[in-house]
């Protein structure tokens, strides 16, 4: 492992000198980033990988209608998966705070809010879709097919969610502290746990019974649950950047800094996943094969997408330790030199893929392999906003300014809306509240979705990358100093 580890170093030392040598980034905060970056990168690329895996494998297993059943399933997973993403988002940043601050103490007492919120917002969330599933997904598709496939997921695998909420937050405190090579050797060793779970259980595989869909969710559902106790037993121990004190107490002046972070945040995932949700509706009444096709596209790309996951947590880390040591110029070239890097690298990959489209259509046993295609393109031309949104976000973060993410989102999103809309038959008329009926449709099919996609990650880009450039997240770090 130790051989790996100095090959793998000695590999991202030449990658960065190489783009040094380009003039593309800073040697020394290129590779302070892709140091971040690099152990969350694999983590999501292992992630990336098991999503893949389980679509490969129920598409192949059941067809078009069951990837459709995943995905729309999924969805509500990804309002629990947001909200996690947005608490260990405020705790990245004030434990990446307080340790440049030298505040040890009171950033392990930060980890032990984060648990508490963690529960307070899975627990309700997975007693809510184990009890509507079916009703659930209903509202997104009238295929009683995809209904039938998507709540058996849903139900079963929302039991993940608060285990999965806290290992997002334990190991974006030990991000925060500098350390995102313990969450990638939990990772490497549950995620691939994962697939092989997942692969048993879907098709049946020795003595176990051919689960099919459930199958996919009960493999996720145990390999979240190794990984939470992996990450609780390795936060008590004491013998990491960051610990869970083993008798925590409340502290009203962290939980509120953190939900301070939160906020913008989880309303941002909100809003994402919340119109997600109608993006899906119209996208199912376009045809459910178009719902296939699009999960299949997105889960593809993300491959390229995904190193944007590592340099935004390289950003809030870098970005929040030069805060807490008061050297806003070193914050602010650690941003720029992070999305530079995060860029360059994602196009690179985005390429590869765009190029490889048909083969890896044909992967999933899929009925429609041009409508895959078409998704795969249309999300590989998204790659580079996607990686300044995120990338920027993440900068903006780590000083404690979410609430410019947020806007752009709220644009973002109002815009997808609007131009996915056009997609439906011209003339469709829905009712809407105050507005009374109106004429939604224009008859545009998919070109219209997919301008839709380019149309909402440019413009978050926009905003983000506007945020940063003007300077003003220095006046809110400043405003958010956490002072003892």
């Amino acid at each position: 492992m130790a051989g790996i580890r100095s090959i793998a170093r000695r590999v991202g030392h030449a990658y960065v000198a190489a783009l040094a040598w380009l003039g593309l980034v800073d040697r020394t905060d290129g590779e302070a980033a892709l140091a971040l970056a690099a152990p969350v990168m694999v983590t999501g690329g292992l992630r990336v990988l098991l999503r893949v895996a389980d679509f490969a494998m129920v598409g192949w297993a059941l067809g078009d209608a069951a990837i459709a059943g995943l995905e729309l399933g999924f969805q509500y997973y990804f309002v629990g998966f947001g909200l996690s993403l947005a608490i260990s988002s405020g705790t990245i940043s004030v434990v990446s705070r307080l340790h440049g601050a030298g505040e040890y103490d009171r950033a392990n007492r930060a980890v032990a809010q984060s648990l508490w919120l963690a529960v307070a917002i899975g627990l309700p969330l997975t007693v809510l879709a184990w009890l509507r599933a079916p009703e659930l997904v209903g509202l997104l598709t009238p295929d009683p097919d995809v209904v039938r496939y998507g709540s058996t997921y849903l139900a079963i695998v929302m039991l993940a969610m608060v285990p999965r909420f806290w290992s997002m937050v334990a190991a974006r405190a030990l991000a925060g502290g500098g350390d995102t090579v313990t969450p990638m050797a939990v990772r490497t060793i549950t995620l691939p746990t994962n697939v092989v779970l997942n692969a048993v259980l879907i098709f049946g595989l020795g003595p176990a019974p051919r689960l099919g869909v459930a199958g996919a969710a009960i493999g996720t559902v145990i390999a979240n649950a190794i990984a939470a106790g992996a990450f609780l037993g390795l936060l008590l121990s004491g013998r990491f950047v960051v610990a869970l004190p083993r008798r925590p107490t409340v502290d009203p002046a962290l939980i509120v800094e953190i939900v301070r972070v939160a906020l913008p945040l989880a309303g941002m995932r909100l809003l994402q996943t919340g119109a997600r949700f109608p993006f899906l509706a119209i996208l199912g009444l376009v045809s459910t094969p178009a719902v296939a096709a699009y999960a299949v596209g997105r889960r593809v790309v993300m491959l390229a997408m995904m190193p944007a996951w590592g340099f935004a947590t390289a950003s809030s880390t870098l970005v929040g330790q030069r805060l807490g040591g008061e050297d806003p110029d070193g914050a602010r070239s650690a941003g720029w030199q992070t999305a530079r890097i995060a860029l360059v690298t994602q196009v690179g990959v985005a390429i590869v893929i765009v190029a490889a489209a048909r083969p890896i259509a044909h992967l999933f046993g899929t009925a429609h392999p041009d409508l895959v295609v078409a998704f795969v393109r249309t999300f590989g031309v998204i790659v580079a906003s996607f990686s300044l949104s995120r990338t920027m976000r993440g900068a903006l973060r780590g000083a404690g300014d979410t609430r410019w993410p947020l806007y752009g989102t709220v644009l973002g999103s109002t815009v997808r809306l609007a131009i996915a809309a056009l997609a439906l038959p011209a003339g469709l008329a829905v009712a809407l509240p105050a507005l009374g009926t109106v004429t939604i449709g224009a008859g545009l099919g998919l070109p219209a979705i997919y301008t839709a996609l380019v149309a909402d990650y440019a413009l978050k880009a926009a905003v983000n990358t506007y945020r940063f450039h003007s300077g003003r997240w220095r006046a809110v770090a400043n405003a958010a100093r956490l002072d003892s």
